[in-house]
């Protein structure tokens, strides 16, 4: 990892599940902590590479949803370290006046975004819990891009799994829904153990060493969190069949172990 990026507070020593999340996309702003985990997921489930690839590709597919629908503001909560075809990068192909706000709690996110994002005036990145989405709203760089009396998207990729039940994942939606302007969006990807229990429990088993766990869900479980939202076709699924590309060809979805949605609010 190019130190010209780690905060001296940063501990290396324990696993940060965006740091293990930028190892499986083939980032290098990672430490041997992160990769030791990441190998002990790759012994778990061998194609978990090609799992973050496939959450990743699910992210970029529904952006340019969102921003096509015309919203121009996207809130990125959990949003890691950044890697090729960013959020802004994405929105802004599609909305050249797309404002982004990136909110992490993980110091490297945190650091890397802010090197990348000096100069771009659209975005902005955070360092806070999405357990305190009442702290991510009142932020004065929050309010500085995004106009809740506007549509904004809230994107929870990969984050509400990191959230036990015992820290409300439900009241996270609900408060982000009960500010958001009719015509925002919602977009949600979970790892779940519809599928395969066996392997999502050995996954959580590992996280219980890292930053924050993994949790599963089951695919009643993730719909709930869009109480109040319209799902968007084809609905709450696995996340390669998520409106694929052309000539995207998907064999076992239920091998790729996480749902995804997006969702508009009426």
């Amino acid at each position: 990892m190019d130190s010209e990026w780690i905060p001296p507070e940063v501990d290396s020593r324990r696993p940060s599940v965006a740091r293990v999340y930028d190892f499986l996309l083939g980032g290098d702003h990672n430490y041997a902590s992160d990769r030791d985990l990441a190998t002990g997921l790759l012994r778990v489930e061998p194609q978990a590479r090609e799992l973050a690839r496939a959450n990743r590709a699910f992210l970029r597919r529904a952006v340019r949803a969102v921003a096509g629908a015309g919203v121009a503001q996207f809130v990125d909560i959990g949003s890691g370290i950044p890697t090729q075809g960013n959020v802004h990068e994405v929105a802004q192909s599609v909305a050249p006046d797309a404002r982004v706000v990136y909110v992490d709690n993980d110091d490297v996110a945190v650091a890397h975004s802010r090197s990348i994002l000096a100069d771009d005036d659209g975005t902005a990145i955070l360092q806070a819990d999405m357990r305190r989405p009442a702290d991510i709203l009142a932020d004065p760089e929050f309010k500085r891009l995004i106009d809740l009396s506007e549509p904004v998207a809230f994107l929870l990729v990969a984050a509400l799994h990191l959230v036990t039940p015992d820290e409300d994942p439900a009241g996270i939606v609900a408060r982000l829904r009960d500010v958001a302007a009719p015509g925002s969006h919602l977009v949600i990807s979970h790892l779940t153990h519809e599928a395969q229990p066996g392997k999502t429990a050995a996954i959580g088993k590992l996280y219980d060493r890292a930053t924050s766990p993994a949790v599963s869900r089951s695919y009643a479980e993730i719909l709930r969190f869009f109480d109040g939202w319209e799902l968007l076709d084809p609905g709450l699924v696995y996340v390669p069949l998520w409106r694929p590309d052309e000539g995207d060809a998907v064999d076992d979805p239920e091998r790729y172990l996480v749902f995804g949605g997006v969702a508009r609010l009426p």
